[in-house]
């Protein structure tokens, strides 16, 4: 058994439910602006406040386990991505005190859910830059980080910061959509769609724009016959689309959340089979930025434990919440 590769699925497969999961709360955040309305907006954070804090430890997974497996993946990326993951980070925190803070307050609420939204957008959006310029490369010289502090500040990197803000909108747009009734359900539904739109133009600019930035990465889509096996990928995430118009006109509950999740894997397995066997585009391997077998293994006997029961508690939370939540339900506290 090839531990490296078992190590980085589980990483991916961390990465990836931390994106959905976070993505669609953050999202909420994100379409606040569109529902002024204070009970709507109660509402509307009332179905993710059960398990919101519960979605995060998908991020403090993926970098503990990048650390102990990946270390010089870790002190690199956190070298050259220093800025905007601290700037992600302020954000987190200022939307979960207004979590904490605005189910309590009075006359500072307005404040309070000014944090809410810019901490929700702002987490997305350094996010989005963080991934835009680790596709980009990172230079590496003797194993450390050879670049600058301000390296990731780039066009290619506001595209994917703004790109991932519009899918988690359209996450939490849809999340909403399954979670409500009556009139704010419509109102929602309303949204769906030219967020849909939104996310389609990334998705085709980014596809565009990543072989361009990067000769090692056309050479990868374009030479080694990559390029055929990913156009089954542009056909599915067009059968998305028109399946969400048609959830969306019909009206549909959970339809549009479910497509929505699809689109999300989509880009992400388009992602990932775009960067192996790279831990650092370009650069290092995922052999050759590895621990030790003897540390890797050890820490497996620690994920093996320690995994089922994240998603243990993950699932029981979603299961006993289930449900539409309406208005004199039990509020956050």
């Amino acid at each position: 058994m090839d531990v490296t590769v078992v190590w980085a699925a589980i990483i991916a497969l961390g990465l990836f439910l931390y994106v959905v999961l976070d993505g669609f709360d953050l999202g909420i955040g994100i379409v606040f602006p569109f529902f002024p309305d204070e009970r709507e907006r109660d509402l509307m954070m009332n179905t993710v406040a059960p398990v919101w804090d519960g979605n995060e430890t998908w991020l403090v997974l993926g970098g503990a386990s990048l650390f102990a497996v990946f270390p010089v993946v870790y002190s690199t990326v956190l070298s050259a991505l220093y800025l905007p993951l601290v700037f992600m980070l302020m954000c987190l925190i200022f939307r979960g005190v207004s979590f904490e803070i605005r189910a309590k307050a009075k006359r500072t609420k307005p404040m309070w859910d000014l944090a809410f939204i810019g901490g929700s957008t702002g987490a997305a959006f350094f996010q989005g830059i963080a991934l835009g310029a680790f596709l980009q490369g990172i230079p590496v010289e003797n194993g450390q980080f050879a670049g600058d502090a301000f390296g990731w500040l780039t066009p290619f990197s506001l595209l994917t910061g703004l790109g991932l803000v519009a899918t988690y909108a359209l996450l939490g747009a849809c999340w909403l959509v399954a979670k409500t009734e009556g009139d704010l359900q419509r109102r929602l539904h309303r949204v769906v769609w030219p967020l849909t739109l939104v996310l389609l133009a990334f998705i085709a600019m980014v596809s565009v724009w990543t072989p361009l930035q990067d000769p090692n990465m056309a050479a990868r889509w374009f030479d080694s016959g990559l390029f055929y096996r990913l156009l089954p990928a542009p056909f599915l995430v067009a059968v998305c689309a028109v399946v969400m118009y048609r959830a969306v006109h019909g009206q549909h509950h959970t339809t549009p959340f479910l497509i929505a999740l699809t689109l999300v894997l989509l880009g992400y397995a388009g992602l990932l089979v775009s960067l192996w066997p790279y831990a650092i585009p370009s650069t290092l391997t995922v052999w050759e930025a590895a621990a030790p077998r003897s540390s890797q293994t050890f820490t497996l006997a620690g994920a093996a434990v320690i995994l089922p029961i994240i998603l243990g508690y993950t699932i029981l939370g979603y299961w006993v919440f289930r449900g539409k939540v309406r208005h004199g339900d039990a509020h956050y506290h």
